[in-house]
């Protein structure tokens, strides 16, 4: 026999797949939860949002109200890492049900002395429930008072007073109450939510030309980054290069004496994944890396590349992690057209799956018990799934702190996955939205959908892999925007520099691929350039770290502007404390004019009130009156971040 309820709760959100997966918060982030509640015939509702964290005993509680047509909704902020649990609990709210049935009779000039009889049942049942002394005296005088017919006026008063009701609502007597099933939400750190990521390759940091660089190389660069603005430092792969079938310069097959390899080729008769390339210094050297930069105020973040060269000791040692052809040999990794010959997959059906994953594992604690918090993964797509939810899993239960990138441009159902799988955050297909309408339609994707609990994106205008069309042979101003649009629009956001800083931007014909490609080779840079581009990511990172509306992806709205060359929109906290509008052409040509209609009713404020525009770029302040506000941007300065000041 079914158990007893009347109130039926549904459509509870946000959730993933119906609870299948947990939603995502950093702290101090606030979960707005709401769920269809609704009975048969028109009695009184209460409904609550019960939470707790994975250490917590007792259930908290926040009041659900009434929006419109039967959706209610609450809120309650996640204060520490780790999982919340919450779910919706509703029932008939059978004392503020007599309450408002009283009203409307006595509305009606009836007679009520029987409700008051039935209401003097309601009150002594609910005295002996309440904890405040003053609250129980008052309701065992309201039971004689209202089994008192003499006392009926009084009586009347009372049981119509805010007091009574006040009392009531904060006590509810939960009959046939329903709950639904519970749901989860992660809590990270803040750099979940919001980091700024510089990468470049150690070998390239050497201040000699020709010369490989060193981690203490990198330490010197560390300075710079910081002056920068940039709180991540990403480094590709700093473990042994493959000798055997090694790539020469601009991805040739064949090796020439002195080229250095791909290092995602991993593994060579120097070491594994545990180990690193003997001309970067020693792992103490890289544990000094790791403090000096935390000293700075930067994380290191590595490389997790699962993958092996042909010399890797795995494969001797495990062979059956490869799949093996008749002709003895393992077929090298291929994504049509690329093909990788300095690399071996791995072969994740093995049938000794479990020491494959156990060693996975391992190499993540190796380096997080050496400092690093923070790991960008290579091509997370091609491993399975539940591999993924089982090793951050296994880590994020003994180091909660640790973060996971997703490096997978590749379908969106797969990024997906791979989000509510566990990763902290994702690559996006940001780099190649150009136009005004991909961009909108994609931000909207991104902020208004159920992608906006789970999946955390990064926006990054180029990568070591990718130089896109746009980008190629670009000028200042276009690099400008990029940027401002990758830092506006995300709360993560990266760069592979001084690549992209330096403008260079030479490509392989016909391909996003860059020509003299890093990833082959050893490259001289002289870090002491400046330049008005490296000057602006500097003032722009200066700005997200001192406005919260720029820390957080999803509070985002586009403003209305007759012009497809500018976009502008506008950002804020959750507490409204801080709100921007920031306006970009998207013509790094030309000059562009246009008209913004500001969104008033989001602001709260009517037409004519006069809204401070301070542009935290040139520190200039504009006056706003008017729902629409006329603009110009020039190529030499294509944009204006406005902090609104009502």
């Amino acid at each position: 026999m079914q158990d007893q309820r009347r109130v039926v709760i549904d459509y509870v959100s946000p959730s993933v797949n119906c609870g299948e997966f947990y939603i995502k918060r950093v702290v101090n982030e606030i979960v707005n939860v709401q769920a269809h509640v609704l009975a048969d015939g028109h009695d009184v509702l209460g409904a609550s949002v019960l939470y707790k964290h994975e250490k917590e005993k007792k259930w908290r509680e926040a009041r659900m109200q009434l929006v419109v047509n039967d959706e209610w909704q609450a809120s309650f902020s996640v204060d520490k890492q780790g999982f919340y649990t919450y779910k919706v609990q509703a029932w008939v709210d059978y004392t503020l049900n007599w309450r408002y049935g009283l009203k409307r009779k006595i509305d009606d000039n009836q007679y009520v002395f029987s409700e008051l009889l039935e209401g003097s049942e309601y009150v002594k049942d609910l005295a002996a429930q309440v904890s405040s002394k003053e609250d129980k005296q008052y309701l065992q005088e309201l039971h004689q008072l209202f089994k008192n017919e003499g006392t009926y006026k009084e009586a009347l008063k009372e049981a119509t007073s805010d007091k009574l009701y006040k009392i009531f609502y904060e006590n509810p007597i939960k009959i046939l109450d329903n709950t639904s099933i519970d749901f989860q939400v992660y809590v990270d750190r803040k750099r979940a939510r919001f980091s700024t990521w510089y990468e470049f390759f150690p070998r390239s940091s050497s201040e000699q030309k020709g010369v490989h660089g060193t981690f203490n190389d990198c330490k010197r660069l560390l300075p710079r980054v910081k002056s920068l603005g940039f709180d991540v430092v990403y480094f590709p792969p700093i473990h042994p290069i493959g000798e055997v079938n090694r790539k020469g310069k601009n991805n040739t097959t064949e090796a020439k004496p002195g080229d250095v390899g791909s290092c995602w080729g991993i593994g060579s008769k120097h070491g594994g994944h545990k180990d690193i390339h003997p001309e970067l210094g020693s792992l103490e050297d890289f544990k000094s890396l790791i403090q000096t930069a935390k000293d700075n105020d930067i994380e290191i973040a590595m490389d997790y590349a699962l993958q092996a060269a042909p010399d890797h000791p795995w494969v001797k040692d495990h062979p059956k992690w490869f799949k093996w052809r008749p002709d003895g040999t393992v077929q090298y990794a291929e994504n049509p057209p690329k093909k990788y010959q300095d690399i071996l997959p791995i072969y994740w059906e093995s049938e000794d799956y479990k020491a494959l994953w156990d060693e996975c594992l391992s190499i993540l604690m190796y380096w997080i018990d050496c400092g690093i918090k923070i790991f960008r993964v290579d091509n997370p797509h091609t491993k399975p799934f539940y591999f993924w939810n089982w090793i951050i899993s296994q880590v994020k239960a003994k180091h909660p702190d640790i973060i996971f990138l997703a490096e997978a441009f590749t379908a969106p159902k797969v990024m997906q996955q791979l989000a509510k799988q566990g990763y902290t955050q994702s690559y996006t297909y940001f780099t190649w939205r150009n136009s005004k309408h991909e961009i909108i339609e994609y931000m909207e994707e991104l902020t208004k959908s159920e992608l906006r609990e789970y999946m955390q994106p990064n926006f990054w205008p180029n990568t070591p892999d990718i130089n896109p069309h746009h980008l190629q042979g670009a000028n200042e101003s276009k690099h400008i925007q990029r940027y401002v649009l990758a830092a506006t629009l995300s709360s993560s956001i990266g760069i592979y520099g001084p690549v992209f800083e330096y403008m260079l931007s030479d490509s392989l014909i016909g391909k996003e691929e860059y020509m003299n490609s890093e990833k082959f080779q050893i490259t001289h840079y002289d870090w002491d350039i400046k330049n008005k581009l490296i000057a602006i990511i500097g003032k722009v990172n200066y700005i997200r770290h001192n406005n919260e509306a720029l820390q957080q992806t999803n509070n985002i709205k586009f403003c209305y502007v007759e012009n497809n060359n500018l976009l502008a929109f506008y950002k804020w906290n959750d507490a409204k404390t801080n709100e921007v509008l920031v306006v970009i052409s998207l013509d790094a040509h030309n000059s562009q004019q246009g008209v913004i209609q500001l969104p008033l009713q989001d602001l709260g404020v009517n037409p004519g009130k006069n809204l401070e525009m301070h542009d935290l770029i040139t520190d200039n302040h504009y006056n706003w009156n008017q729902e629409w506000n006329f603009v110009e941007l020039h190529p030499s300065l294509p944009f204006h971040i406005f902090e609104i000041n009502k």
